[in-house]
């Protein structure tokens, strides 16, 4: 399954809760290999949240593997695909591409993909590569 599918079908599988999760890479190379669906523990349909050890396992998992995050996405439920001033303050990661997926119209999928860095949110374009 490509990688947009996986994150897609995660993130309407957990509507009407937000979906997260990572998608991991070789360490270096920015190449999305590896989706990693996670829960999201405040349950919610407006915020996420990794649950601490979970994310602590996964880190460590990519580190073992000489991997890391090249993609942190969630989905907004009733909201455009866009950074929340939440999301962009919790942003930690800034190599890494912050995936956004819009599940607010059950036959419409909008996928946006953001650098978020120091706070400043720029988008880049999505190409989908076999």
């Amino acid at each position: 399954m490509v990688v947009v599918d996986a994150i897609v079908a995660h993130a309407r599988r957990d509507h009407p809760d937000e979906a997260c999760g990572v998608v991991a890479g070789p360490a270096g190379r920015d190449l999305p290999t590896r989706v990693i669906a996670m829960d999201n523990a405040a349950r919610s349909m407006t915020f996420y949240e990794f649950d601490s050890m979970e994310q602590l396992r996964v880190w460590r998992e990519m580190d073992d593997n000489d991997e890391e995050p090249v993609v942190i996405y969630h989905s907004h439920t009733a909201t455009e695909a866009y950074p929340s001033r939440t999301d962009i303050s919790y942003a930690s990661e800034p190599q890494a591409h912050y995936v956004l997926v819009s599940t607010r119209e059950e036959d419409t999928t909008e996928f946006r993909s953001y650098r978020i860095t120091d706070g400043v949110v720029t988008e880049e374009p999505v190409s989908v590569v076999e």
